[in-house]
């Protein structure tokens, strides 16, 4: 959804414009491909290996930084408010496609999934020390598990005798609850929650989203990809009504109050591009503007 996510930002070729998940570049690329001589673009990403992508251009900033700090970097460099906003959530393909960092469920490596290398919990710590209770929570909190609690189970009994360490040995101790015809599915949701737990991302993206209306222009545009339902439902709530578990606020005629409004319902990836890209299958492209 490359071409439909740059089209959303509607970009003034003068504009600054901020890309969240700078990862491999390629949105930033596009991005830069659309700014005039007096264009900026600031980029944001906590991990290190993405620095090694960095553009070579005067008209832009790569902060090696989680996008949480997005106000204060942007004060930082003198640019108080922005034209546009891009965030392409979850974990990225330059990621996966590194095997030794532990975020696919196919090859064997150490249960890392840290995306910013220089903290210190790890997928394997949560697996080994969270109780049954905490680890329950979070593949029904992160994935919608339905079985959380077997799988929970499952897993503290098997740390006993050993302690978890690789995803082979997760996936071989989780072989029992997961059936031939839907394994790929379920652990990929088991990762995922495994995933958001070590990284936060439930929680900085709640930080990011109540950042954004200050820092946007108005008529400024602000687009995020999600890839599963727990951050869609986030920032579905968010561009409706401005908030997340609250009750929205209202004016005296009843309408809610927010400082976005959503541009169109969603978008997904189309069936050429799922074919070319399977990891795109699951992809929302949801887009608000300030008012």
């Amino acid at each position: 959804m490359l071409k439909e996510t740059i089209k959303s930002l509607d970009i003034k070729s003068n504009g600054i414009y901020v890309d969240l998940t700078f990862g491999g570049g390629g949105h930033s690329i596009e991005i830069l491909k659309c700014l005039g001589k007096n264009g900026k673009l600031i980029a944001f990403d906590q991990d290190t290996d993405s620095m090694r992508n960095e553009i070579k251009d005067d008209r832009f900033i790569l902060i090696n930084q989680n996008f949480k700090f997005l106000t204060q970097n942007l004060t930082f460099y003198g640019h108080k408010y922005v034209d546009g906003i891009l965030a392409d959530l979850g974990v990225s393909s330059f990621q996966i496609d590194q095997i030794e960092r532990g975020f696919s469920l196919r090859s064997d490596a150490k249960l890392d999934m840290r995306m910013n290398k220089k903290q210190e919990i790890t997928a394997a710590d949560i697996l080994n020390n969270y109780t049954e209770e905490e680890l329950s929570s979070i593949f029904y909190k992160h994935s919608d598990i339905k079985n959380s609690r077997s799988i929970a189970k499952l897993i503290i009994n098997n740390r006993i005798k050993s302690k978890i360490n690789s995803s082979q040995k997760l996936n071989e101790i989780l072989s029992p609850l997961v059936s031939r015809r839907y394994q790929n599915k379920i652990l990929a949701k088991i990762y995922q929650a495994i995933r958001i737990e070590v990284n936060d991302e439930i929680g900085v993206l709640k930080e990011l989203l109540v950042q954004i209306p200050g820092v946007l222009k108005k008529n400024g545009k602000v687009t995020i990809i999600t890839y599963h339902s727990v951050e869609d439902r986030l920032v579905k709530r968010y561009f409706q009504n401005g908030c997340f578990d609250t009750e929205p606020v209202k004016d005296k005629f009843g309408n809610i109050e927010t400082p976005l409004k959503k541009c169109f319902k969603f978008k997904k990836p189309s069936k050429k591009e799922i074919k070319k890209n399977s990891r795109s299958r699951s992809a929302k492209l949801r887009c608000a503007i300030k008012l």
